[in-house]
């Protein structure tokens, strides 16, 4: 019995330390089994972009930003258009024969672009053999790279349809806030009897006449598409780009482009914080009894009152659209676009045919 026991005893230890040594290496191999990746950091908190909605608040910068040369056809020899670019940046674009839409004969080859920099009371610019320098933010000074000077003064121009009244038979989609009751997507008005970007007509058309007005933000430390990004969506499907472009290549997705199908034939878009129109001229899709289409949409858009959209062809409808995926004989409503930036419009009407 004694021996009995003493073995009892000793494969009772053998079987309490196999134990022991089971859960030891168990838990061990729960420890390598986890994940050995360290706790994943937080997500870096977007920087918030200066955005500025009046000339007031705007600061220095905004001042020297603008048209320079002169608003007529064939008055000037040149012009230039100053874009701010935050951090006492700048830079100049300038147009051999005048201004877009008022002498420069819309070759973007032709067009020079020079950085600039604030230093002290002047802003010098050079590159590309050409400077320029701007001390009053009222006149620029530019030197070409023959060694010619000109001075050219700041000139601030208007859309010749600004502030268009309906004419008679027209629908008046948006005159003021009493008029977002003709808006689904809880369109709203802010302070001053804007309407706010991101809502849709509530009728629907087909052919068309829309006269709108817009007003980009100023947001200098922007780049691309976060630089005051709308668009007025024609029958919710066909989208004419609302951006700040102003000084840009004038692309297909810029201000007067519908989006991956035609960049404006010039870039007409004004400096942010100064009014700008729309005038478009539509007529839809044509599709047959059985439902293939027979006619593509077509669309004129003047942009300030310069034919930036001659009559073009439609091929498809732009992705974004409430009825993008329905390209059908349907009507549609006039969408303005949302896209997480202060844009606002007015004076809305529409013409139908």
């Amino acid at each position: 019995m004694a021996g009995y026991n003493v073995q009892l005893e000793r494969n009772n230890m053998t079987l309490r330390t196999m134990l022991a040594l089971g859960l030891s290496l168990g838990m061990c191999g729960s420890v390598w089994a986890a994940d050995p990746k360290p706790p994943a950091a937080a997500p870096e908190k977007k920087k918030e972009m200066p955005t500025f909605l009046t000339v007031e608040e705007a600061g220095p910068d905004y001042k020297v930003q603008g048209e320079y040369g002169d608003a007529e056809a064939g008055k000037a020899k040149f012009g230039v258009q100053v874009i701010a670019l935050s951090d006492d940046k700048f830079r100049a674009v300038v147009y051999p024969g005048g201004l877009p839409g008022a002498g420069w004969s819309g070759d973007k080859q032709t067009k020079v672009e020079i950085d600039g920099r604030r230093a002290g009371d002047k802003i010098a610019f050079e590159g590309k053999g050409w400077k320029a320098e701007i001390t009053d933010g009222g006149s620029i000074k530019l030197t070409g790279s023959d060694g010619e000077s000109v001075t050219l003064n700041k000139v601030m121009r208007q859309s010749p349809t600004m502030g268009a009244k309906p004419p008679a038979g027209a629908k008046v989609l948006y005159a003021g806030p009493e008029d977002v009751k003709n808006w689904n997507n809880n369109a709203h008005a802010d302070g001053r009897g804007l309407l706010a970007a991101g809502c849709s007509s509530k009728d629907k058309f087909k052919d068309f006449t829309l006269h709108a007005e817009f007003f980009l933000p100023y947001r200098p430390a922007a780049r691309g598409q976060e630089r005051g990004n709308s668009g007025v969506y024609l029958q919710d499907r066909y989208e004419c780009q609302v951006l700040d472009s102003f000084g840009l290549k004038g692309e297909d997705n810029e201000c007067g482009g519908f989006y991956k199908q035609f960049a404006p034939s010039v870039n007409m878009c004004l400096p942010p914080l100064e009014w700008q129109s729309y005038d478009i001229d539509f007529t839809a899709a044509k599709f047959d009894e059985s439902g293939k289409k027979t006619a593509k949409a077509t669309a004129t858009v003047r942009h300030n009152g310069v034919v930036v959209q001659d009559h073009i062809e439609l091929d498809h409808p732009t992705p974004g659209g409430g009825l993008s995926g329905k390209d059908t004989a349907d009507p549609g409503p006039i969408q303005l676009q949302g896209h997480g930036n202060p844009v606002f419009y007015r004076n809305i009407w529409i013409v139908e045919k």
